[in-house]
């Protein structure tokens, strides 16, 4: 069915948006502004961190400091040193994954290495990291999956996009993609997952060992678990 797959890293390949969520909450809250997890699930999950302080400066008339950023990416890294675990068969799966694949992230280059080093899946994935400081556009745009089936020699119409967010999931339709929904996150636990009618998957799945049926013939021989 397709010539490649298009994982997003956090949240699908890796346990972190929960932390990510906590720890901007926190980190804003010393700059006297007051999210949920809700308005972080509504208004950041999936995007880029340009986009966060746009609409930060929209919603709370406040410029934040020119160093939150150093501060806020510091602090997250130490805990995802602490608490951050890759997801429940994502290195099995990759290791027996026939199809081609890469991983297109929101986060910057930085982070997105240090993350994958800390969930041992950097030398799983290599080269084949593409993040948004590559395109002009961020999710919900589609330049970001577009640039990667290019750098993969892949037709978009073939390509699967695994996605947590809704914005990721718009910008995997606006690339022409094929788009399935991991909601197997623990930032997605007791939430209401009904997509808008401009965010809706071909398909959701909580368990990657499901793979080995929902993709038959895609892998070595042996069921994703």
């Amino acid at each position: 069915m397709f010539d490649l797959i298009i994982f997003d890293c956090d949240g699908v390949l890796i346990d972190s948006e929960i932390i990510s969520a906590q720890m901007l909450i926190a980190e804003l809250a010393l700059n006297g502004v007051t999210i949920d997890l809700d308005y972080v699930a509504t208004h950041f999950l999936g995007r880029s961190y340009p986009t966060v302080l746009q609409q930060v400066r929209r919603d709370f008339a406040l410029d934040l400091p020119t160093d939150f950023e150093t501060r806020y990416r510091e602090r997250l890294l130490a805990a995802f040193e602490r608490d951050m675990q890759v997801m429940p068969g994502v290195a099995a799966l990759l290791d027996r994954l026939t199809l081609p694949w890469c991983v297109a992230t929101s986060s910057s280059r930085p982070r997105a290495e240090r993350s994958l080093e800390i969930a041992d899946l950097s030398q799983r994935v290599g080269s084949r990291l593409y993040t948004a400081s590559q395109v002009e556009r961020g999710k919900p745009a589609p330049d970001l999956f577009l640039l990667a089936a290019r750098q993969m020699g892949a037709d978009p119409a073939r390509c699967l996009v695994i996605e947590d967010s809704l914005n990721g999931i718009r910008a995997g339709l606006a690339a022409g993609m094929t788009v399935w929904r991991f909601t197997g996150g623990s930032h997605l636990r007791g939430r209401d997952l009904t997509a808008p009618e401009d965010a809706r998957p071909a398909l959701d799945f909580d368990d990657f060992g499901q793979l080995g049926a929902l993709l038959p013939g895609a892998f070595d021989g042996k069921t994703p678990r």
